[in-house]
C-alpha cells in the first residue's frame, strides 16, 4: 500500500501504462496472427500486405520499449522468411 502522495502517482502511472501496453500487444498479437492466417491460406498478396503494417507496428512497440528489440527483430525475421518461402 502506498503512504506517501508520490508513491499514490506513481502507482495510478504504473497502472494507465500497463494497461495502454497491453492493449497495443494485443493488437500486435492478433496483426501477427492475421499474417500467418494469410500465410496458411496461400494469400502470397496479402500475407505481404499484411507483413508491412505488421513490421511497422512491431518497430513501433520497440521503440516504445514494449517489446524488446531484439524480440521484435525475431519476430520480424520470422514473419518475413515464412512470407518468403510462399512467395517463392
Amino acid at each position: 500500500m502506498a503512504n506517501h502522495k508520490d508513491a499514490v502517482k506513481r502507482n495510478r502511472q504504473n497502472q494507465k501504462r500497463r494497461a495502454q501496453n497491453r492493449h497495443y500487444r494485443s493488437r500486435m498479437r492478433g496483426q501477427v496472427k492475421k499474417v500467418r492466417s494469410a500465410i496458411e491460406s496461400g494469400d502470397a498478396a496479402g500475407a505481404a500486405a499484411e507483413l508491412k503494417t505488421t513490421v511497422g507496428m512491431i518497430h513501433r512497440l520497440a521503440s516504445k520499449g514494449i517489446l524488446h528489440r531484439r524480440q521484435a527483430g525475431r519476430k520480424i525475421s520470422r514473419l518475413q522468411q515464412a512470407v518468403n518461402q510462399l512467395s517463392s
